[in-house]
């Protein structure tokens, strides 16, 4: 039997009629599991699916239904996802928003059952919906948080936070300063905890509310599936879309997915001197990081993680009385984001990490180009300039080029440098990196001396050393300035100096 889609189980319905569909027995435990098998195989369906080892084979075998197992600690709406990517179907909302206004109408219906005005909330306090119902209280924290689409943070309402997530069932909570009591519920499927329902008390509740509000908790938990695994399968799609446009084998046609407006690449990478315990892990967690980070400023947004740089696509629209998207207030609005989401993840993972960005271009169809800038961005970055753009470091990058010509060529490495560098070998002195350690702080002793972390006086020494015994001459503009890319570039291909 061909399999056609992945259906969530909602335990307050009818199992629907979906020939060759795939059922994922979400609240039903894997032992008690037979009449949920018995139905799906009479609407039709091709599998039952369930989570553990101790499945209802015999009952699935009389049924002629298959039976599938998932780890027992599988999160449904991952399985959901995956199993709705690889049979080509999305999951039974056709989109988050779907599932949203499907939420917005159990908001109103928990509400006219339980007698107050009810939100639905993820586990980080954002609003996902709230009800509608005429005549019913609010307080002005409701008024707040519906204006925002987030709870007004608060020490006392994280500790309500705690309180509704570690109970089992809906909780009585007294009132805030200036707000009303609260009756909640935390909404989960099996141990997993997708968020929260909130009923503003106003001392007039059913008599029943607890019970009426649990009910609700338990169609909550079957919508939350729903719009999460819809949100993550397009997650993949369009990281997937992505991957393509940086490497540049994608459709242009298909880049109008993710949008018609100007766009910069935006890279992110744990310094490379720094090795993690687990670099797989830790990349895998600095992208969850960036992922929420850009959402969190611009919603659905295209995160992808190739060859343990994590690559973002930052939008740029054309600014007001420009009709450009490349202006300065872009990017610094980028810049710091970047640096932001820098700090934080080397809070979270305790590893240094660099963020480049790449020039403006025109879609998502030339991030391909963009990405080129962030990755030539990304290798001069270093501790003293962690974030940066590309073109806030063009000249850098201009000698990080000449660097690269000069590798391929003998005869533009061989003179003063190489001359300098040989002193050294043999003779254990430190001249190289002097010279450059001067050069590079505008042929300033005491900028030398601190980039060094020695005595000015000793930058003088060697200077007057290299002049003495390899013949260097510092006064000759035309002479330093080969001296110094000769000398970069050593560095920069690692010759060593």
């Amino acid at each position: 039997m061909p399999v056609t889609e992945a259906l969530l189980h909602d335990a307050h319905a009818p199992v629907p009629r979906v020939p060759g569909a795939l059922l994922l027995a979400v609240g039903v435990r894997a032992r008690s599991a037979g009449p949920l098998a018995r139905a799906a195989a009479e609407a039709g369906m091709a599998a039952l699916v369930v989570r553990g080892q101790d499945g209802p084979v015999a009952e699935a075998e009389e049924a002629g239904i298959a039976l599938l197992s998932v780890d027992e600690d599988a999160a449904w709406h991952r399985v959901h996802l995956l199993l709705a990517s690889a049979i080509g179907a999305r999951p039974a909302a056709t989109g988050p928003g779907d599932a949203r206004g499907e939420l917005f109408a159990l908001a109103d219906a928990v509400a006219a059952a339980v007698g107050g005005a009810t939100t639905v909330e993820d586990p980080r306090q954002r609003i996902l919906a709230y009800s509608t119902v005429p005549g019913q209280v609010t307080d002005e924290d409701r008024r707040q948080g519906i204006l925002g689409l987030r709870v007004p943070g608060s020490p006392e309402n994280t500790e309500q936070y705690r309180t509704v997530f570690a109970a089992p069932g809906p909780v009585r909570l007294p009132a805030l300063a200036g707000a009303l009591p609260r009756l909640a519920v935390a909404v989960r499927a099996g141990g997993e905890t997708l968020g929260s329902l909130w009923v503003v008390d106003d001392g007039r509740l059913a008599p029943d509310a607890g019970k009426a509000l649990a009910q609700g908790a338990s169609t909550a938990a079957l919508l939350l599936l729903r719009v999460r695994a819809a949100r993550e399968l397009a997650r993949h799609q369009d990281g997937d879309l992505l991957r393509r446009l940086l490497d540049g084998t994608a459709d242009p046609a298909a880049a109008q997915r993710l949008g018609p407006e100007p766009v910069r690449v935006a890279a992110f990478v744990v310094d490379a001197t720094v090795s993690a315990p687990d670099d797989a892990q830790t990349a895998l967690r600095l992208l969850d990081l960036v992922r929420l980070q850009c959402e969190s400023r611009y919603g659905r947004h295209a995160c992808v993680l190739v060859d343990r740089v994590v690559y973002a696509l930052l939008p740029a629209p054309a600014e007001r009385g420009t009709g450009r998207g490349r202006g300065r207030g872009h990017e610094e609005r980028h810049l710091r984001l970047a640096e932001d989401i820098v700090r934080r993840a080397e809070q979270a993972l305790r590893v240094p990490v660099r963020a480049s960005l790449g020039d403006v271009v025109p879609s998502a169809a030339g991030a391909a180009a963009s990405r080129r800038d962030a990755d030539v961005v990304l290798r001069v970055l270093g501790p003293r300039l962690p974030v940066a753009s590309v073109t806030g470091v063009r000249s850098r990058i201009t000698l990080l080029r000449l660097a690269e010509v000069m590798a391929g060529q003998r005869d533009l490495r061989t003179g003063a440098g190489e001359k300098v560098r040989a002193y050294d070998a043999g003779h254990g002195t430190e001249y190289a990196r002097t010279l450059l350690a001067w050069f590079e702080a505008g042929c300033d002793m005491a900028g030398a001396a601190e980039r060094l972390a020695v005595h000015p006086n000793t930058c003088r020494y060697r200077l007057r050393q290299v002049r003495r015994h390899v013949g260097v001459d510092l006064d000759d503009p035309d002479e330093r300035l080969v001296l110094w890319l000769q000398l970069r570039t050593a560095a920069d291909t690692g010759e060593g100096l």
